[in-house]
């Protein structure tokens, strides 16, 4: 009898109990000893199965994503098109074609910044979880995408009769609920050429002329502009939260969020300058208008055109909505992992069928829906849930940015590292996210009522102050039993091949008792 027993590299040691077990006296048996290393193992690297080991967690997920494929979250999530055209109502009125120009450039540099930092962390813990509890960032972002991507369903209907049709927020919403490159590409070529002389903007009205509706001072109403352009490269730690599902996660993870980043930031802004070019001078009827870009594309392709290009813009938008669910779902799997929700129990389920943690997608998608409901307190209200989408974020990657270099710890860089230029790197990103929390919970006009208030900091009070009561609540709280991050790895058994009689090779686990 042949028998092929394959055993983890770092169970070697245990070769001798392994063979008296399996190779009894006056019972000789062939053993052949596979040590399971991967070419990471060999070249002195750890596994990714290993590196989640260390960190206390066992391999659940099958690691289905070539880094490649983890840079196509990250980027999908950011949307480039789609997303420019869901949060071009913020720079228009708050700059005009500078801000759209310019207060990209600038906002990009910083969101590298923080990208970067990120990366960092995600080297070093490559778990779903990442170093950052993102759930309320994560669940606004799903909601606020789908209803963008409610609004340009709409905005389609609104084409497609005339400009007839207007929805309601009714419509919008169950739309959002029903509901690439070369298309960046092919706006940043075929716009230009397509848009008649007179919507054609000369250098001067598209990059230096400012325009402020909104009554703030111009300096500021610029810094407010930046609303589109980091909601737009935002959500970019959704590839952090597939780490367990990637291979080489420790490298390809990282690399995925510096390269979404970078390529977002340069095409975006070349999209932005040929959308200022040719955007025409009446900026203040894009402003009044339901969907900013629709009428642009309208002015420069005609009804039939832009209808074409735009069920793609709608098309691309859902698929970033359900990217980034897909992105939350593992982070609150990974977070009810530790226990540190509410029905974790229920949640921390993976699906025999699908191998994925479909309760966690319900949970999520049915929080993004419930967060969508604001639209029917308002515009101002929904809003909100852009900018919930921004400042939860950035509460959430600020923390862990700033715990490494703040007191005592015993962080170890993985493989991706900025050495020494960490810590101003980190700074950049810590101060910068902290004054953007604050302003993104600033009315847009400077002269404001109830009804047009910023909601942004009422519905994250709101969720805050519940986690707190949630967390000290009598008896029943997670201060009476949460205790951080809990470990579920446990010991492989080690597998043996046998040759069955047709010659083919069977796997079953070896389970060896030795006194």
């Amino acid at each position: 009898m042949k028998v092929h027993a394959a055993i983890h590299s770092t169970g070697l040691l245990q070769y001798d109990k392994l063979a008296k077990a399996i190779n009894p006296p006056g019972h000789p048996t062939t053993v052949t000893v596979v040590a399971m290393k991967d070419s990471k193992a060999a070249s002195g690297r750890p596994t990714d199965e290993e590196v989640l080991a260390a960190l206390g967690y066992k391999q659940e997920f099958k690691r289905a994503f070539a880094p490649l494929e983890v840079f196509g979250i990250a980027f999908s999530i950011i949307g480039l098109l789609p997303s420019i055209a869901s949060v071009l109502f913020y720079a228009i009125p708050n700059g005009g074609g500078p801000a759209m120009v310019w207060g990209w450039l600038v906002a990009s540099v910083f969101v590298l910044a923080i990208g970067v930092s990120m990366g960092e962390l995600a080297s070093a813990a490559p778990t779903s979880g990442g170093a950052n509890a993102n759930t309320i960032g994560a669940i606004s972002a799903i909601s606020s995408i789908d209803w963008g991507c409610a609004v340009q369903i709409m905005a389609a209907a609104g084409i497609g009769s005339g400009g007839e049709f207007e929805a309601t927020s009714a419509q919008t919403l169950y739309a959002g609920s029903r509901i690439p490159s070369k298309l960046c590409l092919a706006v940043i070529i075929a716009l230009p050429t397509a848009t008649p002389p007179e919507f054609k903007n000369t250098a001067k009205f598209a990059l230096w002329d400012f325009t402020n509706f909104n009554g703030w001072s111009n300096g500021f109403a610029f810094i407010l502009s930046f609303n589109a352009p980091l909601w737009t490269i935002g959500s970019f730690d959704s590839s952090v939260h597939i780490s367990e599902e990637a291979s080489n996660a420790a490298i390809a993870v990282p690399w995925a969020i510096t390269l979404a980043i970078a390529i977002a930031g340069i095409v975006g802004w070349a999209i932005n300058m040929s959308l200022a070019f040719c955007m025409g001078t009446d900026l203040e009827a894009l402003h009044n208008s339901a969907q900013p870009m629709a009428l642009i594309f309208t002015q420069s392709f005609g009804e039939k055109g832009t209808l074409v290009i735009w069920a793609i813009v709608v098309i691309v938008q859902f698929m970033m909505g359900s990217s980034m669910l897909l992105a939350a779902s593992r982070q609150t799997f990974a977070f009810s992992r530790d226990s540190a929700l509410p029905f974790s129990s229920w949640l921390y389920r993976m699906n025999s069928f699908t191998g994925t943690p479909v309760n966690t997608v319900i949970f999520d998608g049915v929080l993004a829906i419930l967060l969508g409901c604001l639209a029917f307190a308002g515009a101002s209200a929904i809003n909100a849930v852009f900018g919930l989408s921004i400042v939860g974020t950035y509460i959430a990657y600020a923390i862990p940015i700033a715990a490494r270099y703040l007191g005592e710890n015993n962080f170890k860089p993985g493989p991706f590292t900025l050495g020494a230029f960490g810590l101003p790197v980190a700074i950049i990103a810590v101060v910068f996210m902290m004054f953007m929390s604050i302003v993104f919970c600033f009315p847009s006009t400077a002269v404001t009522d109830a009804p047009d208030m910023n909601y942004t900091v009422v519905v994250l009070g709101g969720i805050l102050s519940l986690s707190v009561v949630w967390y000290y609540f009598p008896r029943y709280g997670g201060v009476h039993w949460f205790t951080g991050p809990v470990r579920n790895i446990d010991d492989r058994a080690p597998e043996i091949s046998r040759d069955s009689s047709d010659g083919s090779v069977e796997k079953e686990p070896l389970d060896v008792s030795v006194a």
